[in-house]
């Protein structure tokens, strides 16, 4: 496996595409960003700015370069002035493959594409969607897909060579017995406090809220919560379209859950958590349940996309969109510390198993290298 450029040849140049502000495929460039710089390649990350202040891909030693993301043609010559001299293009989701492929037409420049979801984006009509992924599939000349479905889905569109993706749990390392990686060093009781879940069950979910995440689910699951002794709070960490029809019926029913908005210290929230929920995921591997089992706090998720096969027996499952199933297995497990600490070590044993930020970035350069001779 190369790491530094040959003797008398220029380091290898390569621009990242980033569509959104997606926390899976952001994070995912920031760890690729860093593994690839340490490696002696050029990286430049073009991306929203709000992306970048995020993610911080500058402190990954990448250079960052703001496209908005649309497709009108001032950003596509912003795109594709950013990729002039690049030895590869890597886009990650397929609105930025979509906006790369157009920005590099008629340069002979390899063009990598990693698809971390197979679920609909942005509320485009299946058609839509399925012309897009055909054309970024057959524009590829690899296709790197999170999932086994996704890999089969890119091949049936007529990409030329697709591949299982190497994805790692961005910022962190599994934790062992003793260890603290994964976890807040912040006092879990004084986040608590601040949030007003003294004394009582702590229910973290966290994510943008649009359809697809299972909020109305949770909601419906929160109504059985309202009589128990002490009533759990659910905090629901994230912004989107939904925040004032979730608001208006969470006063409406007096439910125990308050919208806490964007966040920064997702962290500190996890680590003073009781369980985590994931009511639904538009994520083919939902970040938030990586999170929980790195941090060691018990999941209750929803059996969508290939969770079954990310958390296996470390976390409790529930059929999607079932509010009865979601109360039942909350309600048992917070009746149940044993239960709970046998999830606990289950996480541990698993997150051991996952590969590392460097096992994925040595794949990445691997296809790089094949493709760039």
């Amino acid at each position: 496996m190369s790491s530094l450029a040959p003797y008398g040849r220029p380091p290898l140049r390569t621009v990242q595409v980033l569509g959104g502000v997606s926390a899976g495929s952001s994070g995912q460039v920031r760890a690729l960003a860093t593994g690839l710089t340490a490696r002696g390649v050029r990286v430049t990350v073009c991306s929203p700015q709000r992306t970048e202040e995020a993610h911080d891909f500058t402190g990954a030693g990448a250079v960052h370069v703001p496209v908005p993301r649309r497709g009108d043609p001032a950003s596509l010559a912003a795109l594709r002035a950013a990729c002039s001299g690049a030895d590869l293009v890597h886009a990650h989701g397929p609105h930025a493959a979509l906006r790369a492929s157009l920005a590099l037409s008629g340069r002979p420049v390899p063009l990598v594409v990693t698809w971390y979801s197979g679920g609909s984006w942005d509320g485009s009509r299946p058609r839509v969607r399925e012309l897009v992924e055909r054309r970024v599939a057959r524009a590829a000349s690899v296709v790197l897909g999170a999932t086994p479905e996704l890999v089969g889905r890119a091949r049936a569109l007529g990409a030329r060579d697709a591949r299982l993706a190497v994805l790692a749990h961005p910022g962190a390392r599994p934790p062992h017995e003793g260890d603290t990686a994964g976890r807040s060093t912040a006092d879990p009781d004084k986040t608590r406090a601040e949030l007003g879940a003294v004394g009582r069950p702590l229910l973290l979910a966290v994510g943008a809220l649009h359809a697809g995440r299972g909020y109305r689910t949770l909601l419906d699951a929160a109504r059985a919560w309202r009589g128990l002794e002490p009533q759990p709070l659910v905090l629901i960490a994230g912004e989107g379209p939904l925040r004032s029809q979730l608001q208006r019926r969470i006063r409406r029913e007096d439910l125990p859950v308050r919208l806490l908005g964007r966040r920064t210290d997702v962290p500190e929230l996890l680590g003073a958590a009781d369980l985590v929920l994931v009511p639904g995921s538009r994520e083919a591997r939902s970040v938030l349940a990586q999170e929980a089992l790195l941090a060691g706090v018990p999941l209750v998720a929803a059996e969508v996309g290939m969770m079954t096969e990310l958390v296996g027996g470390a976390a409790e499952l529930v059929p999607h969109g079932d509010a009865e199933a979601l109360a039942r297995a909350v309600t048992a497990l917070l009746d149940d510390p044993y239960r709970r600490q046998r999830l606990r070590v289950a996480s541990r044993a698993l997150t051991r198993s996952w590969p590392s930020e460097d096992e994925a970035a040595a794949q990445v350069l691997g296809v790089y290298d094949e493709l760039t001779g």
